[in-house]
């Protein structure tokens, strides 16, 4: 790697680390650091964060194409990965600067949407199904993503405002993947969408938890995560794996091309795999970490909070996210029609 002129000087104290580096440019989702892990990393390293975020994988992708050289660290879902390696936006990663890859989960590791994990490190992973009001409808009436179809549930469902997530659940109810590039079987999933509509209430991916707080919705498409830290204030929202299978997905830091401060990119996603700092990060979102060290300094109600950690077999009859190349435009396309018509 092509070294910035910098001075490090790495102490003999477990996770110390000073440098002369001045920042680095953090590109995340919402709500999805725990302030106190910059903070730290800033005392410690005497590197300023410069952090700025994105609400889809879709706005932080169309932020990079144009902004290229303004970030050193994004963290893209698993599809987004795929994509932006094989467009040339992530640069390979100098894995002798990040010895903290030892700690990650070899399941989470050398997945299709990069081989080798060349471009990419696993920072948090988890799934989307199905959050259910238990005050409002008995959970154990819901088993299946047709369930948001029932015409009792008029103007009460929530849908993520994220493309893959949706189509995939219609996609997954009609018997197809989540990941189908035939579109036959995408403009079926936005028929059987187009039906819903009655139902839906709003689209939400920023902080889907939000409207279940706010009573505006009481069942729909969430994140796991998301109903954990729900759980804190609502301990009646549950979470509901579907019989077609739930949506998987790893979310995973980058270095995009261009970045400005390489080395300091890299001192910052070593931090983040730093064990404790997992754990803390991992708290904080209420999302699954790939840190099996990090997994095993959790609360036992956190590791076994079946939202964020489900059982094998659940992981295994759900399905990773992965690329669609060139048939996102026939997704776009429909996405549109289902968000503008009425």
């Amino acid at each position: 790697m092509k070294k910035i002129v910098a001075f490090l000087v790495v102490l003999l104290v477990p996770g110390l680390i000073f440098a002369s580096g001045k920042e680095v440019y953090v590109f995340n989702w919402s709500e999805y650091i725990d302030p106190a892990v910059l903070e730290q990393f800033e005392n410690e390293t005497g590197i300023k964060v410069k952090y700025s975020t994105f609400d889809s994988n879709e706005a932080m992708f169309a932020k990079l194409k144009i902004t290229r050289g303004g970030y050193d660290v994004a963290v893209p879902s698993t599809y987004f990965v795929d994509r932006m390696r094989k467009l040339d936006m992530i640069e390979p990663l100098d894995r002798s600067e990040i010895p903290n890859l030892r700690y990650l989960d070899p399941s989470l590791l050398n997945k299709p949407y990069d081989p080798g994990n060349v471009f990419s490190v696993p920072y948090m992973w988890g799934s989307s199904a199905i959050g259910v009001n238990a005050e409002k409808i008995d959970p154990s009436t819901i088993t299946s993503w047709s369930d948001l179809w029932r015409p009792e549930f008029k103007g009460q469902v929530l849908l993520m405002d994220d493309v893959r997530e949706v189509f995939a659940m219609a996609l997954r109810s009609l018997g197809y993947s989540g990941n189908d590039t035939n579109e036959e079987h995408i403009r079926a999933a936005y028929e059987k969408l187009m039906e819903l509509r009655p139902n839906i209430k709003l689209f939400n991916s920023d902080s889907p938890r939000q409207p279940f707080l706010n009573n505006e919705v009481s069942i729909g498409q969430i994140w796991g995560g998301e109903v954990y830290q729900a759980n804190q204030e609502m301990p009646n929202l549950q979470y509901i794996y579907p019989r077609e299978g739930a949506i998987f997905w790893v979310d995973s830091m980058v270095i995009p091309r261009g970045a400005p401060n390489r080395e300091n990119a890299h001192i910052f996603i070593n931090f983040m795999l730093r064990p404790e700092v997992a754990k803390m990060n991992s708290e904080y979102v209420g999302y699954a970490t790939p840190n099996l060290e990090a997994l095993s300094m959790l609360e036992e109600e956190t590791r076994t909070h079946t939202a964020v950690y489900p059982d094998k077999e659940i992981v295994e009859q759900g399905e990773f996210q992965t690329d669609v190349g060139e048939a996102i435009l026939i997704y776009a396309k429909y996405w549109e029609m289902l968000k503008t018509r009425k």
